[in-house]
């Protein structure tokens, strides 16, 4: 019972951190849209919109057509604040539904806390969310801080707005990285449960390495803008096709499915993503080698550029010290990846659940056929005790978690 509190009120402060944390970053992104109108900077606050709006149509999008897919699960229903669809329709059009998602998470927690026991549907939600996020540092932290990147290169000033709103998105991509990362080794069995050891190197190597893509991106866009745009559109393209060919199978719907393939190749450009299952060794090396490779040619052109002929703006540091730094961050990222592949990472031979951890690790065995009809979760029943084990399991976040530890190394 202890325990049970322990983890309750865990869960309920990492709950309300990322309400906090999401509500600082929207009013960041306000405050900086505003201060580069204000500043007659409208090419980058075009940007900036373009990108915030993007964001949030794409992640609402998949906000709604879970709940579409998954409105005959009654847990979705009787424990959120919200228990009809037509509202949550209204919330999604308004694009609030990643801010009513944080919000329902925090007050599932308190009703944990009040209840004195974990909310039984609590968990498989939270997989949604940590997957929105996921979605959204992609798709807006990322190119957000490739955007203030590249303004604080070409001002050559270090005001104080561009670099908050830098640590913000940075900080916003570390914090999806891990919850992601968390909400996947909820999956594993107790004998290959990996503690908080396994995040760090996770979220470590993760971050090198969008670092220093991000870093060889922003420095190319400072002084070929429309070069930099037409590289994004065809990598984009390639690894959508590339998405398409593994005919993925997360969404419910075959437009949903499309737009999940395109949200890959976008988070392709910035990273490596396990999409299916399958021996992906040989595709995440080569996916590395081109990637390092891009980095270097992006580098190379941009301290060409800055030696035969200089843009208007200065920089304090020599070229060559920056593309040697780039390229640092980028290999001790994959030496970091490396490691976290040969001492935390399990490669597991069967898709069997045998407990349920504090982050919601399942009970017993789960299938294919334990799927509800029209719904995104599954059911996992324990061995020992079926009547009272019997635990909802996110049949998104599981798929995701298939892809990542079962033989994909």
């Amino acid at each position: 019972m202890e325990q049970v509190e322990a983890e309750t009120f865990q869960s309920f402060f990492c709950d309300l951190f990322c309400l906090v944390f999401f509500l600082l970053d929207a009013v960041l992104d306000v405050y900086t849209v505003v201060s580069l109108y204000q500043e007659e900077a409208y090419v980058f606050m075009g940007f900036l919109v373009f990108i915030l709006l993007g964001s949030s149509l794409l992640v609402n999008g998949f906000s709604w057509l879970w709940y579409v897919h998954d409105k005959d699960e009654r847990e979705i229903k009787t424990e959120g604040l919200v228990q009809n669809l037509r509202t949550l329709k209204i919330l999604h059009l308004f694009q609030m539904g990643l801010f009513y998602r944080y919000v329902n998470g925090v007050w599932s927690s308190i009703r944990a806390l009040w209840c004195g026991k974990r909310c039984a549907g609590h968990q498989p939600l939270k997989h949604d969310l940590s997957i929105l996020c996921f979605f959204d540092a992609f798709s807006e932290s990322a190119p957000q801080l490739v955007l203030m990147v590249t303004i604080i290169i070409q001002t050559g000033k270090q005001e104080l707005l561009p670099i908050l709103k830098a640590v913000a998105s940075a900080s916003a991509i570390a914090v999806s990285v891990t919850m992601y990362h968390r909400s996947l080794r909820s999956f594993l069995p107790d004998k290959t449960n990996q503690g908080w050891r396994s995040s760090v190197v996770y979220f470590l190597w993760n971050l090198l390495l969008i670092a220093s893509r991000v870093a060889a991106v922003a420095l190319i866009a400072s002084v070929f803008p429309c070069y930099i745009a037409a590289h994004f559109l065809c990598s984009w393209m390639v690894q959508f096709v590339i998405a398409w060919r593994h005919k993925t199978k997360f969404m419910d719907s075959t437009g949903g499915e499309c737009l999940y393939q395109a949200t890959v190749g976008l988070i392709w450009y910035f990273i490596w993503f396990n999409v299916v299952e399958g021996h992906s060794r040989l595709e995440r090396k080569l996916y590395h080698v081109l990637m390092g490779l891009d980095i270097s040619i992006l580098c190379g052109i941009w301290v060409w550029q800055m030696i035969r002929n200089p843009p208007y703006f200065d920089l304090p540091i020599e070229p060559y010290v920056i593309l040697v730094v780039v390229m640092f961050l980028y290999i001790v990222g994959v030496v970091l990846m490396l490691i976290y592949y040969r001492f935390y990472h399990p490669n597991l031979p069967q898709k069997t659940f045998t407990s349920v951890g504090p982050e919601g690790t399942l009970t017993g065995t789960t299938s294919e056929n334990d799927v509800t009809p029209g719904t995104g979760f599954r059911y996992a029943v324990a061995d020992d005790n079926p009547l009272e084990n019997v635990m909802r399991v996110n049949k998104r976040m599981k798929n995701l978690a298939d892809n990542f530890y079962f033989r994909t190394g």
